[in-house]
């Protein structure tokens, strides 16, 4: 027998926009536990709450013309919960390593969802929060960030003192079985729209997500979903896959599919009203804006079988896979994604050594990573694709097949001499290196490189050359459209590099 929804209304609540309907809200969902599981649904309104505590058995669904806006705890009566004691929060910051201090959250529950077509509005709750505790810090913050002051540096991260009562997240999920989040939408989500640590069988479909940080955040999370999202973010990343310690154990992000969605980064706010502003220049790391797919940085417990197919970028920076902090990126495969406006490098592989784990972290590795039917245009000159192992500890087995990547061009000729060292340390962005040495494809630190069809372009002249390898073994390229300047080797090649192309030995 289908047992009833729960409607908060009849619990007390009030959808005027003035009332707390937080204790409501929790009611409801406890009454809907206590008999076995139920949904609890939000009317049309406007939902005031602090936190809510989601329980194993219990959908909560927002209906047509429901808003539930986070409170302020500076206007209004009472807080969210308090961030619980995590005695693994040493290698990730503030806001991976608490979860109760959310909107709305779960902890070790199962078969739980929130569904739409409702919003979230996250007006009340802060995107800040302190950074990781860990006392070497080498690779902490981008190097995009140097510059900064120490009074921009303490709004960005604020001492542990000034989160007490605040939210940070729209929803936080750790531990939870069997979850399903569809079809609402977010609107400004605080440091995290969504943030799912150590989740398995979860699914996020067709979510509309317009925020002042992170999109969606998967850390240590298996068999996992996403599909059909929109996701604008122009301070952060969009989508972003992490597998830190903050559960205490080096654990492996893997099986995750990504697929159907379409990233961005215009001005906040402009995704949801249509105009897709772009106005906003750089991100609060000084670089250009974000709003893209990525792996890493948190990267701990690595990532394993990872899809990411039929997938749109626009206005942000390009796809990144990174380990920087002992885990392994295997087995990984990307097929028929478009980007266009691409703010920084439209492809970045980096294996680095920043080590932010226990005693004993050491390198990881990239290895079997297949990039297929991948097409961007309007790509920024400075950063050309790249991809970057470590001396010693090359990146593996990369195939590269149906490319074309069309930059602005326009680089500057002293731009061809640079050569910066390995920075294994540093936090990973295409910055990191400065201007790139290519326009096209930079590969250092590589074996087995594998390209096919890969078609490079500007759009005005670039005096770069279009490939530069260096220590890159045993590479294999045919059917190559380099579109070279005059008088410009199309691939330079250094540091015992060795490839075959079109089937002859150059």
């Amino acid at each position: 027998m289908t047992r009833a929804p729960f409607d908060v209304r009849d619990f007390g609540a009030v959808g005027d926009g003035a009332t707390l309907a937080t204790d409501a809200i929790n009611a409801a969902i406890a009454v809907a536990h206590a008999v076995g599981g139920g949904e609890v649904v939000l009317p049309a309104g406007r939902w005031l709450s602090f936190s809510i505590r989601l329980l194993s058995g219990v959908a909560l669904r927002l209906d047509e013309g429901c808003v539930l806006e986070a409170a302020d705890p500076a206007r209004h009566a009472g807080a969210y919960d308090a961030a619980e004691p995590n005695p693994f929060d040493l290698y990730q910051d503030f806001g991976h390593s608490h979860w109760h201090n959310s909107l709305i959250w779960a902890d070790d529950v199962e078969d739980v969802a929130v569904v739409g077509p409702g919003m979230i509005d996250g007006v009340g709750m802060t995107r800040e929060g302190p950074g990781s505790r860990w006392t070497r810090q080498a690779g902490e913050f981008p190097v995009s960030m140097a510059n900064l002051s120490a009074e921009a540096m303490a709004i960005l991260v604020p001492d542990l003192e000034a989160m007490a009562g605040h939210g940070n997240k729209a929803i936080a999920l750790k531990n939870a079985r069997r979850v399903r989040l569809e079809g609402f939408t977010i609107w400004r989500g605080g440091h995290f729209a969504v943030l799912a640590t150590g989740c398995d069988a979860l699914t996020i479909r067709s979510l509309r997500i317009d925020t002042n940080r992170d999109g969606l955040d998967i850390d240590c999370c298996r068999d996992v979903l996403i599909a059909d999202c929109r996701v604008n973010t122009p301070n952060d990343d969009a989508i972003v896959l992490k597998s830190s310690m903050a559960l205490g154990e080096a654990r492996a992000t893997e099986r995750i599919e990504i697929t159907g969605c379409h990233v961005s980064g215009f001005d906040l706010g402009t995704l949801l009203d249509g105009t897709q502003g772009r106005t906003q220049q750089l991100a609060p790391d000084q670089d250009r804006v974000t709003g893209r797919i990525k792996l890493g940085t948190e990267s701990n417990g690595g990532f394993r079988e990872i899809t990411i197919s039929d997938c749109v970028f626009t206005r942000s920076r390009g796809l990144a896979l990174e380990t920087v902090d002992g885990g392994v990126i295997e087995d990984i495969s990307i097929n028929n994604v478009v980007l266009r406006e691409v703010t920084t490098a439209p492809l970045f592989l980096r294996l680095g050594d920043r080590g932010r784990g226990p005693e004993g972290t050491t390198r990881g590795a990239i290895r079997r990573v297949s990039v297929s039917n991948l097409t961007a245009w309007d790509i920024l000159p400075d950063y050309a694709a790249t991809i970057a192992g470590l001396e010693g500890h090359p990146i593996q087995d990369v195939t590269l097949t149906d490319i074309r990547l069309v930059y602005a061009g326009g680089g500057l000729a002293e731009w061809s001499a640079r050569r910066p060292d390995d920075m294994a340390q540093a936090y990973p962005e295409p910055s990191m290196f400065g201007p790139s040495p290519a326009h096209g494809l930079w590969a250092r630190h590589v074996d087995g490189l594998r390209l096919d069809n890969v078609r490079i372009e500007t759009l005005t002249p670039d005096p770069r050359p279009p490939v530069l390898l260096q220590a890159v073994r045993a590479g294999r390229f045919d059917r190559l459209d380099l579109g070279a300047a005059p008088g410009v080797e199309p691939i330079v090649a250094e540091d015992g590099s060795d490839f075959i192309l079109d089937g002859d030995t150059p």
